[in-house]
């Protein structure tokens, strides 16, 4: 994996991410957590924003954040399934992918923040206060609603079943020796194993591990999500303010 494929895969994961985040304005539970998740997808897309335009850089193609943002048919995408999950209808999906990915994106950001390339560590050193954000938030919404309700318990336990699977990939082991992304789990199941534990949830057994994003080899889920975010952008190509 060269240089510009891992840098487009990390933002395209917060890009994504980003997206669906953005699909819960006004349909959070609750007005507060409608500016939450507003901000929470803010923070996402400024990473973004960064990474894409480095990794432009890297190209040397002379495509700069917006043209790979919305220039890009989905098999050239090469975020992780996780972020491209559909979670609008489900506010327990919603939170147990935030709080795997934000659990991963911390340890990832802490380590690239001390990485050789100058430019990349800039980017994780800012994003990282960021991510710790985002755990601290969904962490809280994990321990509310699995240890809630009978009913919000039993939700959320099937939200981190369907999602733990897509985890796994984000571990996937490269050839970009800046990060051991293998050797980051250890450290992320000490953090994600606690929390579930306190929202006495069950941890699920590792077993099927889908993968394919880093790769462009994505769900369905995705071109309908570029569909919705590249419209404005290929109906008006080179438009301005």
């Amino acid at each position: 994996m060269s240089r510009f494929e891992y840098v487009l895969g990390l933002g395209d994961d917060a890009l994504i991410a980003a997206q669906r985040l953005a699909q819960w304005c006004a349909a959070a539970p609750e007005m507060e957590e409608d500016v939450a998740l507003a901000n929470i997808a803010l923070d996402q897309l400024g990473a973004a924003r960064l990474l894409l335009s480095y990794a432009g850089e890297l190209e040397g193609a002379g495509r700069d954040e917006d043209a790979l943002a919305y220039l890009r048919d989905d098999g050239e995408f090469r975020n992780c399934l996780l972020v491209e999950l559909p979670d609008r209808h489900d506010f327990g999906i919603a939170m147990a992918k935030l709080l795997f990915l934000s659990a991963y994106q911390k340890l990832l950001y802490d380590a690239l923040a001390d990485a050789p390339d100058e430019r990349l560590a800039e980017i994780a050193a800012n994003a990282r206060k960021e991510s710790a954000y985002h755990l601290d938030h969904s962490t809280q919404w994990t321990l509310r609603l699995g240890d809630g309700t009978e009913e919000s318990h039993r939700r959320m336990q099937a939200a981190v079943d369907e999602v733990w699977p897509y985890t796994h990939e984000l571990f996937a082991g490269d050839e970009d020796a800046l990060v051991d992304h293998a050797g980051l789990r250890p450290a992320w199941l000490s953090i994600v194993e606690p929390v579930l534990a306190e929202a006495t949830l069950q941890r699920p057994a590792d077993g099927w591990a889908p993968a394919g994003g880093r790769s462009g080899r994505h769900t369905e889920h995705l071109s309908y999500l570029l569909a919705e975010m590249q419209v404005l952008h290929r109906a008006h190509p080179g438009a301005v303010w």
